[in-house]
């Protein structure tokens, strides 16, 4: 009896500590299992608020993409104009450049044109001065008549001259050979008036000279020797050593 007693003794000794590892077995599958369920439901609520926040972006996006693809449109639309633009820039630089030109030529033509209708500078006698086109057209005229020996036509002209330039720069001139063609036309009192009168207002002038000596002899024809030789002398006194100086010494000679 004492070792039946012994034995359940000895039995039960050897029981409870299996039992005790069966009781832990269970509580280790439990906080495993309760750790899986939470690790599931933490991974189900994030996927479901990743879920949420991807539509919630997908939502906000939406519209952004539709911004963007209007604003795409609006580059394309602004890229066509300004291709256009930069088309007409083009067109309008060429078009400017050939009315730039044109106007250019137009401008030289008509400063071609022109020119010959504006005042010109002329030196003459030591002298310069500004003259028209037709008031220098009609003094050659008229002093090319007298180098013809055309002296009646030249009177004419030379007058005529005088009459419509009264204060050109070619007046001292024209008096001058006006002098020679009156001259030239045996109008000696007219001649002698013309030389003295251009003499008396142009002492300094380089053709004064030959107007003295022309003078006398204008004078010398009228068979006025006396005032020729007054004449000859002031040429001899007031310009000597002139070319005309020495030719009215010459002619002096012809005056006794």
């Amino acid at each position: 009896m004492r070792l039946t007693l012994l034995a359940l003794a000895a039995g039960a000794a050897f029981v409870q500590p299996a039992r005790a590892g069966l009781f832990e077995d269970d509580e280790a599958r439990k906080a495993i299992l309760e750790l899986r369920a939470k690790i599931q439901a933490n991974d189900d609520a994030a996927k479901q608020r990743a879920e949420q926040v991807s539509t919630l972006v997908q939502d906000q996006l939406q519209p952004l993409r539709r911004s963007m693809l209007e604003l795409n449109t609006q580059l394309d639309g602004l890229r066509g104009e300004l291709a256009k633009l930069r088309g007409t820039n083009e067109q309008l630089a060429r078009d400017l450049s050939d009315t730039q030109r044109k106007l250019a030529d137009q401008t030289q033509s008509v400063d071609a044109r022109l020119k010959p209708l504006e005042p010109q500078k002329v030196a003459l006698d030591g002298r310069e001065f500004q003259v028209g086109p037709d008031e220098r057209g009609q003094y050659d005229a008229a002093v090319g008549l007298v180098r013809r020996g055309d002296f009646a036509e030249a009177v004419a002209a030379l007058n005529a001259f005088l009459k419509r330039y009264p204060a050109s720069g070619y007046t001292d001139s024209v008096r001058f050979w006006l002098g020679n063609a009156q001259y030239g036309k045996r109008d000696y009192k007219d001649a002698i008036a013309t030389f003295k009168a251009f003499i008396a207002g142009n002492a300094d002038h380089p053709r004064a000279a030959e107007a003295l000596l022309a003078l006398a002899n204008c004078q010398a024809e009228l068979k006025d020797n006396k005032a020729a030789r007054r004449s000859i002398e002031d040429l001899i006194k007031a310009y000597p050593g002139t070319e005309a100086a020495q030719a009215g010494k010459e002619r002096l000679a012809s005056l006794k």
